[in-house]
């Protein structure tokens, strides 16, 4: 699926759209924050219960005690609405946001 590539490929390289960590990820010392970052790129532990439409957009998992969210929302060029055709690069913006489970 084309979402799921370009989900994929935003996530793995952090190229092709906006990265951001919440204040919580943020406030954990750089080696966590490092930790935590790789095991999004990493991440590929999607079945049907986390990822119904197949689109990678969204994880979980434990880091040190805390349960560690990332997904990915896809937008208009002017980040103002949803994207028309998330799976048309031409007209989407990428934005994967790294999160503590409790900031959701």
């Amino acid at each position: 699926m084309t979402i799921a590539k370009l989900n994929d490929a935003l996530r793995r390289t952090f190229i092709g759209g906006q990265i951001f960590i919440t204040r919580g990820i943020s406030a954990l010392p750089l080696d966590a924050q490092t930790a935590i970052t790789e095991r999004v790129r990493s991440f590929e532990e999607f079945e049907e219960a986390n990822d119904p439409h197949g689109e990678h957009d969204f994880g979980s998992f434990e880091y040190s005690g805390q349960t560690i969210f990332w997904k990915i929302d896809c937008y208009d060029m002017k980040l103002k609405w949803g994207s028309p055709d998330p799976a048309d690069p031409a007209v989407t913006r990428r934005v994967l946001t790294i999160l503590l489970a409790e900031e959701y």
